[in-house]
């Protein structure tokens, strides 16, 4: 027998695939005596399948006459050896893979044969085993479509009652290997996107709907795991921050990816599956654990920190396009926190109802609507003609239990005036994901206060033209062209409100829901123009409040007030003054050059279509600002941080000065210094022409730094340092005192600043 298979045999010929299949038959039972036989011509039949596949059809007849996968799942069956089931995986996974003869496929998939090898109970406790399953689990998913797939369901009545393959799979969904995850929910894509209506109706009947709730539920875990992640990083900021900052990325690109992956499975179409993810999301997710997390106090029971939620809210809107989730999202912060955390079992600490649903007890009729108790905002809108006068109210107190009923907009709204860079960062995220989600509303914008100036003229120009009085009237005034009397509410955010009451049980603030959009809209621009005055924000932060300002006021200044206005330019008075003391710093010669590099990448920013960056920065983000405290204060490279850092507010600030009369943005900065500036006027008064300072001539000494210098013991001679600059050029001159021509001198040696033309 042993020399028979060896003697020499064309090796892709019919001849050898018919002596490889007879010694095949006659193999009783698999040990470790034949087993390497076994595994050798289970490899080579898989080779010669496939080869008959591209150049002779007769091979794979042959093989159906023969019934070999009859054979295969008998070798199967007598096999005592792992190895042999290796083997019989990845040559089964070959030649589904290679085939791509239909009828071939349907053979393949006939005759049950191919189930029971999904259903065997294979040892999976042999990892390799389980990697060789899994494959061919989803080489068999790559060939589904509306004809194979009927050939591994079973069916009663025209309805599916038996998948294995699906079955099967969605037990290895949330394996702890990430490579088995992934095959897996490539393997699911797979059959939802067949699009056969009874398979459909099979995944989204009990108990198989249960895969889409434990989805939620296993990314609920990761979400909580990276909350736990980033909490231990930011307490031992001392460790190896590029491990740190790697293991986060990791983390983000896991949740991003299960957020791409319900997009997908959303995307195949099948309505009963959006619903599901969408009612998982919202019930598993969103109101037990993201919204909660949002307050400023410390609840019991939430596992989740408010930057992860405000990532977290901003990722599943960009990524899941679920029109119905978006709305819903966006309808919730409306609602007081505490209508959330009693509905879904969280306490707050020191949790009391002396204030509970107040604002739903006041009329909704009334005139003013200011908020006294909220912390937040105090918005006057006794009379709506004019401009709101909006300002910053008292930073939230962390004994006010009143916290609990301001609605999570508030919420957002206050971590722009008196939260952190990485609060700031968050809600700026969370606004500017809400203004760009196509699938949002536009009534939902509008009542958020963030719909934009363009869409609101365009909303109010279609009302003038089908004859829409009030449209015509808002439109040519200088208001803004929100309603000014009341919120006239579409049916989407009607619908979401009652969605809200009704399924889930969360009930909004009545006042919050009626106030005009004209008052939720100056509350943001008072909370932008109060985050625009805070030191305390890195400046890549304020470029962020700068994009969604211009975004939400893209060419007019009418909204701003007087106030608006003069903190503004108080602000950039602070900061020029700043900016000015970095002339007399360590690097003085860099500023100009900084400046001009920051002023287009700012303008970029903020006149961009989207946001600059991603979500997952909002983390990220957080340990590079917490980093800096690392870096020696009195270092030159920290002082090169700061400088750039103050050059960026700089440049911002200077911009909103321009934007805030109606001005579009120059180009390049205006970096020549008017002829007024300190150094220019010292020049001129030293009597310096536009050449610069020359050897040997005279010059007044202003504010010149007297020394004496002597070349020979005994002789000294009076000098004087004197520092000169004329638009970008800069010199250090060394001049001899005129002890004759008080206060001047004669030039005797010229130095130029580095970085500067010079000119001699």
């Amino acid at each position: 027998m042993w020399f028979s298979f060896w003697k020499p045999r064309d090796r892709f010929s019919l001849d050898e695939l018919r002596y490889l299949t007879d010694q095949l038959v006659k193999v009783q039972i698999v040990n470790e005596v034949n087993k390497d036989f076994v595994i050798e011509a289970l490899r080579s039949i898989a080779e010669l399948i496939t080869y008959g596949d591209q150049h002779d059809s007769t091979f794979f007849e042959f093989f159906m006459e023969k019934q070999v996968m009859g054979e295969f799942v008998r070798i199967l069956k007598v096999s005592r050896t792992v190895s042999v089931s290796l083997q019989l995986l990845q040559t089964i996974s070959i030649m589904i893979q290679n085939l791509k003869n239909e009828h071939a496929i349907y053979y393949m998939f006939s005759n049950e044969h191919m189930n029971y090898l999904i259903t065997y109970s294979f040892d999976f406790q042999n990892e390799e085993l389980l990697s060789y399953y899994i494959s061919f689990l989803r080489a068999i998913s790559g060939k589904l479509d509306r004809n194979t797939i009927s050939l591994l369901v079973k069916t009663h009545n025209d309805e599916v009652v038996s998948f294995p393959l699906y079955v099967e799979a969605i037990h290895f969904a949330f394996h702890e290997e990430s490579m088995v995850r992934t095959a897996i929910r490539a393997l699911t894509l797979n059959v939802y996107h067949v699009g056969d209506e009874s398979v459909n109706r099979y995944v989204t009947s009990a108990p198989h709907a249960d895969y889409f709730s434990n989805l939620v539920t296993f990314f609920r875990k990761q979400c909580i795991n990276l909350n736990a992640l980033v909490s231990d990083t930011m307490k031992n900021l001392g460790a190896e921050s590029a491990e740190t900052t790697t293991l986060i990325s990791a983390a983000v690109d896991e949740i991003e990816d299960s957020l791409y992956y319900f997009s997908d499975v959303v995307s195949a179409g099948i309505p009963d599956v959006g619903r599901l993810i969408t009612d998982n999301i919202l019930q598993l997710l969103i109101f037990p654990l993201l919204l909660p997390s949002l307050t400023r106090k410390a609840v019991e029971g939430i596992q989740i920190g408010a930057a992860i939620s405000l990532y977290l809210v901003c990722c599943i809107l960009r990524i899941v396009k679920i029109k119905d989730l978006a709305n819903t999202i966006a309808a919730a912060l409306f609602c007081p926190l505490d209508a959330v955390i009693p509905k879904f079992g969280s306490k707050p600490n020191g949790y009391t109802s002396s204030c509970a649903f107040e604002h739903e007890s006041q009329p909704p009729d009334s005139n003013n609507l200011t908020k006294a108790d909220a912390g937040i905002l105090r918005v006057d809108v006794t009379n709506l003609s004019s401009s709101p006068q909006i300002h910053s109210a008292d930073v939230p107190r962390e004994n006010d239990c009143c916290d609990f009923h301001l609605s999570l907009r508030e919420a957002l709204i206050s971590y722009i005036t008196s939260g952190d860079n990485v609060q700031v960062a968050g809600s700026l995220s969370v606004l500017a994901t809400l203004l760009q989600t196509k699938e949002l509303d536009e009534s939902m914008l509008d009542a958020l206060g963030i719909l934009p100036q363009r869409k609101q003229h365009k909303k109010l120009l279609l009302q003038a033209l089908v004859g829409e009085g009030s449209g015509e009237e808002q439109l040519f005034s200088s208001e803004s062209g929100s309603s000014r009397d009341g919120v006239e509410f579409g049916s989407e955010l009607d619908s979401c409100l009652r969605k809200l009451k009704e399924q889930y049980g969360v009930v909004c603030s009545f006042l919050e829901v009626r106030a005009s959009p004209r008052v939720h809209r100056f509350q943001v621009l008072d909370a932008l123009v109060s985050l625009f005055c805070r030191s305390n924000i890195s400046a890549e932060t304020l470029w962020d409040g700068g994009w969604l300002l211009r975004q939400l006021l893209p060419y007019s200044q009418a909204e701003f007030n007087s106030h608006h206005l003069k903190l503004l330019n108080d602000s950039y008075k602070n900061c020029a003054s700043a900016l000015l003391n970095e002339t007399r710093g360590i690097w003085p010669d860099l500023l100009i050059t900084i400046l001009s590099d920051e002023w287009k990448r700012c303008k970029r920013a903020i006149e961009a279509s989207s946001p600059r960056k991603e979500p997952k920065c909002i983390l990220l983000s957080s340990q590079m600002f917490s980093s800096e405290d690392g870096i020696t204060s009195d270092s030159s490279f920290a002082a090169g941080e700061r400088m750039c850092e103050l050059v960026k507010v700089f440049v911002l600030q200077h911009q909103l000065q321009i934007f805030s009369v109606g001005r579009s943005l120059p180009e390049k900065p205006p970096i020549n210094p008017p002829a007024d500036i300190f150094e220019n006027s010292r020049a001129q008064s030293a009597g310096v022409d536009s050449s610069g300072p020359k050897l040997g001539t005279e010059l007044r000494l202003v504010d010149a730094v007297p020394c004496r210098i002597a070349f020979e013991r005994g002789k000294e001679r009076h000098f004087c340092f004197l520092a000169i600059s004329l638009g970008a050029s800069g010199w250090v001159v060394l001049a001899e005192e005129l002890p004759l021509k008080e206060p001047y001198g004669v030039v005797r040696m010229v130095a130029p600043l580095a970085g500067t033309d010079v000119c001699l």
